[in-house]
């Protein structure tokens, strides 16, 4: 019994007899973990030990019977008095035991006699092999193996093959089976024979035998140039010749599979390129091609098909697959040439498809800009001349008549999607993975000039669908327009149809007139109507963002690994991609981008020189992008607001986050991406708030807020007002003033040489910077001539005005970035062409789409002369053009030996496009560079890239609206006793409203020193504006302070007096001299 005495706690035991000798359970444990280890290690090493015993065992044994049987096989041979004496059965029983203990080093002789005598008395050997032995054939199957391992024994040194091969060539030979009644099916031995020794390397052998026996300085040739040569070609071809002659689709597979494997896969020898390639296409065998494509299409099939259990297949069954290699398209390249014209549209579709599979195997050099247009050098991309042979050869095949024609025909009899996809997959090979130009490759260039293929290519496009859990068809490309993930099958079937269409319809686009496009000529050349291309310039735009939320989501969901390996089983997730395939993978979603927003901005082009879209149709609900909202895009630090590759973020590391900050966030890489590439998807409003948001952020760097009082890093100059473009071309120059960035403070001096009365607190640089763009940009200064719109453009006579003309075009340039910098606007009419090679990214070149705004009569005549019905030679036009220098005529050669290449129909083309060339890009080459360096060097050109020209010029001179005085009179302030409620200042607004629109601007003018209000309305208008009261003589005029935007306003008497004197201030134009 137990009692309770209120000790709760348990007290220490103390041991006086030491530590107990008990062993602990955790040393317990470990030890029998330990013994177990140690009986099973032992238990391992006694089942090693019995099976080498066994092992060794085996082979003594096999070793005493092969002596023994050797010696048996002697003493028969000897006590024959002559070979012919001895009966079949003996022969074929001294047959079955050579090949029992054979030994290359050994019995290579004795194979020799069994060959001689075999081949003395094939008929009898023959009948009783497969007759009276049970499994003869085998037996004859073993004995050409063995002459096959001895021809590979003795291929290099001077032993005599002669026998060995005629044993083959006999017992390879359907004829001798024919004539023998042992069998129904004659081709049965044969064929079992065929598939032994293929399967035992039969081609592997062949390979070692035709590379020591046939010469190797070959020319390339089809006829075998010994005899020894033909012999081998037709031991290589015998298979092949049997496959064709007894159809059946397995054998024959096996054959060609088994070619491929040992003699087109690996790399070529001289032998192989030189004469049995030859030989397999245009030598005296057949080659069946047909079967060859069906081959791999098979063998790509079934791997496809067991690709997630490559990892567990054994290495020898996964060794039976045809890699795809550079070799292997050679050589079904050098076979196509031949037999491309008689393959059907199935065949021609099976065809482009194992070329898709196999183009991707050459090899290529990495290409860090998607946007260069640059021509790769062939040296970089084949460092061997094997291969770079091979890619020759490959870009002949793909640019012959034959193949180019074939594949036309192939999609004009019926644009089925096979049919286009299979066309399609190989052009998007060619132009992913090789970057190849359109125009360098006759199949490319042909299909984009094809109206039904790019008609139909499209609708292919669009019709391409996908059933949804719902049991309903979904457009593919409608999923990824709304930014669906797709499954890699549906990737691959919609991204390489819509790339090369978007590909091949831009190049179109390229060379088709702005007439041609909008159907002002007749017939139409466009594939398409302008009601036909708002839907899918639409969709196209929608793809474009459906991609850019797939590269940069703005969510990524976490789960775990059991549940993610749980979706690739059922099927619903992709199993994770290899290093190499994701970097192909990527790579295939950065050049969809790449070409589908070239194409949205082609469509984008067109449409701002010509409207076929509905007024606000490029606007996207889908994007919200807010210049109010935090963002680290507008940060001061490293030039963030640039572009990039498409769909990377730049790793972060420590000296990028000390130099650049944070790194940007997936909503602010993707607004980004959408501000560099697909720009006009927003308002205007809100791309002009980020450009004043990213240069307010820059001007904080420069001009920080102890500029106002005068001190900090500025840029102080005194101007004479009557030489105000010379003083400022001095004293700005980049040698003096090197960052015009800063704040700059101008004192002018009048005519008389004093100072002008007023401190510069912006006003008076304000004044001073309007007037200079005014005199720098007056034609009659030479460095700007007037096109017949009035528009300004660089003048192509400069250089022979001055000889320093770039440092002007670099001033003006720099002038002009200065004006948009410090957020001034200044009526500067720019022709169009001349703002769109400011904001070009290739270097300001601009094509024959442009040439209407430099020079409209020009650009009718080319069109003219582009559908000029005569012959053109009658108008007496060569590639020449002649400039008129101030009197000095000069002639131009348009392209080397220009005076001596009439035009003529065949060459018009050229003609009007380096027509167009030369007056667009040549010859205002140096200004128009200079003037963007001027630019570049105050203000980041990327900023002003998210407009197109026609906002650009809004951005310099400001929207032609006419003044809202509500507006202006919404955000006035006044000082000096006036109110909002004071007469005086109702009067003012009473007379204002009864301006003119011109006189509204002179007021505008005479307050702010500009006439235009500010684009965002005039809540941006800063100092905002003011009216002070000026006094109460009624003789004084209104005065103003343009450095606060501050106008000065006596208190008249009536309204009449008010407006006399008002407009009289305002349209005198005297500046400060009036203050």
């Amino acid at each position: 019994m137990y009692s309770f005495e209120g000790d709760f706690r348990r007290k220490p035991i103390q041991s006086l007899r030491g530590a107990s000798k008990k062993e602990e359970k955790d040393q317990l444990l470990i030890r029998a973990q330990v013994e177990r280890q140690r009986r099973e290690e032992v238990r391992l090493q006694h089942e090693s030990a019995t099976k080498i015993q066994a092992y060794f065992r085996s082979y003594a044994v096999r070793k005493q019977q092969m002596v023994a049987v050797r010696g048996q096989f002697d003493q028969i041979v000897q006590s024959a008095q002559r070979p012919e004496s001895l009966d079949m059965k003996t022969l074929c029983f001294l047959q079955q035991k050579l090949c029992f203990f054979y030994s290359n080093k050994l019995d290579p002789q004795r194979l020799i006699w069994m060959c001689q005598n075999v081949i003395k008395r094939k008929n009898d050997y023959l009948t009783y092999m497969c007759t009276r032995i049970p499994g003869g054939l085998y037996h004859i199957q073993r004995l050409l193996l063995l002459c096959l391992r001895h021809l590979k024994d003795v291929i290099h040194t001077a032993a005599p093959i002669a026998i060995p091969m005629r044993m083959l060539e006999m017992f390879t030979s359907l004829e001798l089976y024919r004539s023998h009644k042992f069998t129904e099916h004659k081709e049965g031995p044969v064929h079992h024979l065929w598939l032994y020794l293929i399967n035992h390397g039969y081609f592997d052998y062949m390979r070692v035998i035709l590379e020591a026996k046939v010469p190797s300085d070959l020319e390339r040739t089809a006829v075998a140039p010994t005899p020894l040569a033909d012999s081998i070609l037709g031991l290589i071809m015998g298979p092949v010749s049997f496959a064709i002659q007894h159809k059946g689709q397995p054998f024959s597979h096996c054959v060609l599979k088994a070619i491929c494997q040992s003699l087109l896969c690996p790399a070529y020898s001289e032998q192989i390129e030189h004469f049995l390639l030859p030989a397999m296409a245009y030598g005296r065998f057949p080659f069946p091609f047909v079967d060859l494509i069906q081959a791999l299409i098979s063998d790509t099939a079934r791997n496809s098909k067991h690709g997630s259990q490559v990892s567990g297949r054994s290495k020898r069954s996964s060794s039976t697959s045809i890699e795809m290699t550079p070799w292997l398209l050679g050589a079904l390249v050098t076979l196509a040439d031949k037999y491309i014209e008689v393959l059907n549209t199935k065949q021609t579709v099976d065809f482009l498809s194992v070329l898709k599979k196999l183009l991707p195997s050459l090899p290529t050099r990495e290409v860090q800009d998607d946007d260069s247009d640059d021509e790769m050098d062939v040296d970089q991309l084949f460092p061997t001349d094997g291969l770079q042979k091979i890619q020759q050869d490959c870009m002949t095949f793909l640019n012959s008549p034959n193949f180019v024609q074939r594949v036309i025909e192939c999609h004009g009899n019926k644009m089925s999607h096979d049919i286009v996809s299979a066309i399609c997959v190989v052009c998007h090979a060619l132009m992913t993975h090789h970057h190849l130009e359109i125009h360098k490759v006759r199949l490319l260039y042909s299909l984009a000039f094809s109206k039904a293929f790019i008609r139909g290519l499209w609708s292919v496009c669009t019709t391409t669908c996908n059933w949804t859990v719902m049991g309903t068809e979904a457009s593919l490309i409608q999923m990824l327009a709304c930014g669906v993930d797709l499954s890699d099958d549906d990737v691959q079937r919609i991204v390489p149809l819509l790339a090369i269409f978007c590909s091949m319809f831009n190049h179109f686009l390229y060379t088709i007139h702005d007439a041609d496009f909008y159907g002002d000529t007749k017939p139409s050349s466009m594939p398409f109507r302008l009601e036909e291309l708002v839907p899918m310039t639409l969709v196209l735009r929608d793809t474009c963002l459906g991609v850019i939320e797939l590269a940069h989501p703005d969510t990524r969901l976490s789960i775990s690994e059991d549940y993610h390996e749980a979706l690739i089983q059922a099927g619903m997730k992709d199993k994770p991609r290899q290093k190499e395939d994701e970097d192909r993978h990527n790579h295939m979603w950065a050049y969809l981008f790449k070409v589908t927003s070239s194409l949205v901005r082609q469509l984008y082009s067109r449409d701002t020189r010509r409207m076929f879209c509905p007024y606000n149709f490029w606007l996207s609900d889908r994007v919200s992008i807010q210049a109010d909202k935090p963002s680290q895009i507008y940060r001061a630090q490293g030039s963030v607001f640039t572009r990039r590759p498409f769909g990377t973020m730049k790793s972060l590391t420590k000296t990028a986050l000390d130099e650049d900050g944070p790194p940007l966030s997936n909503t602010d890489v993707k607004n980004l991406v959408i501000l560099t590439e697909l720009p006009f998807v927003v308002t205007f409003e809100e791309r002009f708030k980020i450009l004043q948001k990213l240069i307010q952020t820059d001007r904080q760097e420069y001009q920080g807020e102890m500029t106002h009082f005068l001190s900090g890093p500025s840029i102080s100059v005194m101007i004479r007002r009557n030489y105000i473009y010379e003083d400022a071309f001095d004293k700005l120059s980049p040698e003096n003033e090197p960052n015009l960035k800063l704040k700059m403070r101008v004192q002018l001096v009048n005519a008389a040489g004093l100072d002008e009365a007023g401190i510069d607190g912006g006003g008076i640089f304000r004044e001073f910077l309007s007037e200079l763009l005014k005199t720098g940009f007056d034609p009659n200064r030479g460095l700007f001539c007037y096109t017949t719109d009035q528009l300004l453009y660089p003048n192509p006579k400069s250089t022979v005005l001055m000889e320093n003309y770039t440092k002007h075009y670099f001033f003006l340039g720099r002038m002009l970035g200065k004006a948009i910098y410090e957020n001034m606007l200044v009526e500067l009419p720019f022709a169009s062409f001349f703002l769109s090679k400011i904001l070009s990214r290739h270097g300001g070149n601009l094509d024959i789409h442009h040439l209407a705004s430099l020079d409209p009569e020009l650009y009718r005549n080319l069109l003219s002369l582009k559908t000029y019905e005569d012959d053109v030679v009658d108008l007496g036009l060569d590639f020449t053009t002649v400039n008129d220098d101030f009197g000095q005529t000069k002639v131009i050669e348009l392209k080397p030996g220009g005076r001596q290449i009439a035009v003529d129909n065949h060459n018009r083309i050229e003609y009007i496009h380096l027509m167009a060339d030369h007056k667009l890009n040549k010859q205002i080459r140096v200004q128009c560079t200079a003037f963007r360096q001027g630019m570049s060097d105050v203000l980041n050109l990327d900023w002003l890239r998210m407009f197109d020209h026609h906002e650009l010029q809004v951005l310099i001179s400001g929207a032609i609206t006419p003044v809202n005085i509500e507006d202006l009179q919404h955000h006035t302030n006044y000082s000096g006793g006036y109110t909002d409620s004071h007469p005086i200042i109702q009067m003012f607004w009473k007379v204002v409203q009864q301006f003119t629109n011109r006189q509204k601007r002179q007021l505008l003018k005479f307050v702010t020193s500009c006439s235009r209000p500010p684009l965002l309305g005039f809540k941006d208008l800063y100092p905002a504006f003011c009216v002070h009261y000026g006094g109460n003589e009624l003789d004084r005029l209104p005065t103003a302070s343009t450095c606060m935007n501050l106008l000065r306003l006596p208190e008249f008497s009536d309204e009449k007096t008010m407006k006399t004197k008002l407009l009289y201030a305002v349209e005198s134009e005297s500046g400060f001299e009036l203050s």
